[in-house]
């Protein structure tokens, strides 16, 4: 008889709300069979987490894990009439044109090992560093896309690697020598290496991870506990409107369509990208990609800032999702994702850490809301379903009716259930048939202390610090114990090296 694991922490969060009495019952594949009473297990290997609230592992929709580099190195001033996310990126390149291989995968590796100290367990790479610094392919095209999804391996998180179409530095732009390593100006050769990652990583040749199954966007299928769950499978990210004219645009998302697989693209980051797209269309980067008839429920839009009322209606009709990035958003000026209304129609929206200025996925969740406080001058903006809090001397519960807070379900939903949708990942809750990708909070730690289970969820989602998260498991298998990653002092020490040999 199969061996079964059972997890039994003080609380779970199941169904929207924090339970009791409940344990995790996974097999040694790392599957959810069952959440059962404790009361009712047999023969279970117990694994007991005292003083502990367990939750569905976080997804993290959004990165470029190479720019782990850049943190600190671009907090200032530059020569320029006005800084902006074009001069910052000018700054990023002298990175990105000095790393080799082996770089990539230290500072992959760091980016991945705080992801995973903050209770993400898996991640979206969109990766777009593909050739040698002065352009010239690898012998294997795909070299640092393996290093990168080597790194996710070795840090114990899933990874969709969402391989970057990069073709041209601009509308009527001179080529940027500084852009050498990103670019295939043939849509035939992209789509050729696309291929070659995919059955790479479909025959486990990919050191990644030899275990995985490759998926090409799919979760698990229905009602199979048994069923293999991926740890690495491959997407596509045109970079942009401005990085890829709209002949290759339109065989790349077809392609796309036509083999099932995920859709990530920059859109609607900054004014200059929108002015472009219509100096060159006629139309918005939305009305671009909606009149083309290249939105689609596989389709998430990052950033989607400078948009209209019109284009969150073609989000809305055809089923698409923004990816939103805060903290990336607000370091770089870029603006405030207009996230009320994509809520208003029903849009879902994920969220991403982008260039790792900080990587805490709570921390975006919690600006999703905030930037729009500041913007608006209000509370709770995003609780548009929210029941009014009754005036007077405090009910008996600490929110109306016993209800946690809609914000917070809703905002924990971005992290967690709609990141995953977006990526194709096989997580996002605790239900039978899912992998067992989840992290655990210390309910005595202070940031939360005091939580009643009604408020507990706010309390994570608004205060919660990474002291708090102790334990990070994937497939059942633990990568953090006690707030430390498995390798975390390798993996420091040789982020640290790295750094001095890239700035000294």
């Amino acid at each position: 008889m199969e061996s079964l694991i059972a997890w039994l922490p003080e609380l779970i969060f199941t169904g929207g709300k924090f339970e009791s009495g409940l344990a995790l019952v996974c097999d040694s594949s790392g599957t959810i069979v069952k959440l059962a009473r404790v009361e009712e297990l047999k023969d279970e290997k117990k694994i007991n987490l005292p003083g502990r609230a367990l939750l569905p592992g976080m997804v993290n929709s959004h990165s470029h894990a190479f720019q782990r580099v850049l943190r600190g190195r671009t907090e200032y001033r530059t020569n320029h009439q006005q800084d902006s996310f074009w001069t910052w990126r000018e700054m990023m390149y002298s990175a990105a044109t000095r790393l080799t291989p082996e770089d990539t995968y230290d500072a992959s590796r760091m980016a991945f090992l705080e992801m995973a100290l903050h209770g993400i367990t898996a991640v979206g790479e969109f990766h777009y560093l593909h050739h040698q610094p002065d352009g010239t392919p690898y012998d294997d095209p795909n070299l640092l896309a393996k290093e990168v999804m080597r790194a996710a391996g070795d840090a114990g998180l899933r990874i969709a690697l969402l391989r970057v179409a990069y073709a041209r530095s601009g509308f009527q732009t001179e080529p940027n020598a500084r852009q050498a390593r990103f670019i295939e100006r043939d849509p035939d050769v992209y789509l050729r290496n696309l291929e070659s990652l995919l059955d790479d990583v479909a025959r486990g040749s990919s050191p990644t991870l030899r275990e995985g199954v490759v998926d090409r966007g799919d979760a698990l299928p229905h009602g199979r506990a048994t069923a293999p769950i991926s740890s690495a499978w491959v997407g596509v990210a045109p970079h942009s409107v401005r990085a890829v004219p709209l002949d290759y645009l339109h065989r790349v998302i077809a392609h796309a369509n036509q083999t099932n697989l995920k859709v990530h693209m920059h859109v609607a980051e900054q004014p200059a990208e929108v002015s472009a797209c219509i100096e060159e269309y006629g139309r918005t980067p939305v009305a671009l990609l909606q009149t083309e008839g290249l939105l689609s429920e596989r389709f998430t839009a990052v950033h989607a800032i400078h948009v209209t009322p019109k284009a969150i209606a073609s989000f809305a009709r055809t089923g698409a999702m923004v990816c939103a990035c805060p903290t990336t958003e607000r370091n770089l000026g870029d603006g405030v994702v207009p996230a009320d209304e994509y809520f208003k129609h029903d849009v879902p929206i994920c969220l991403g850490s982008d260039s790792h200025a900080q990587i805490d996925l709570l921390e975006d969740a919690r600006e999703l809301e905030y930037h729009l406080r500041l913007q608006k001058l209000e509370r709770a903006v995003l609780g548009i379903r929210s029941p009014t809090v009754r005036e007077g001397p405090p009910p008996d519960h600490a929110l109306p009716d016993g209800r946690a807070s809609d914000t917070a379900i809703s905002l924990f939903d971005c992290a967690t259930i709609n990141g995953a949708r977006s990526i194709g990942a096989p997580g996002g809750a605790l239900e039978f048939g899912k992998p067992a990708d989840f992290f655990t909070v210390a309910l005595d730690d202070p940031a939360i202390a005091g939580a009643s289970t009604d408020d507990l969820l706010a309390n994570i989602v608004f205060s919660l610090s990474r002291a708090a998260v102790r334990e990070v498991v994937v497939g059942g298998k633990p990568i953090v114990s006690a707030g430390q990653h498995i390798v975390q002092e390798e993996i420091i020490e040789r982020f640290s090296d790295l750094q001095k040999r890239l700035w000294s």
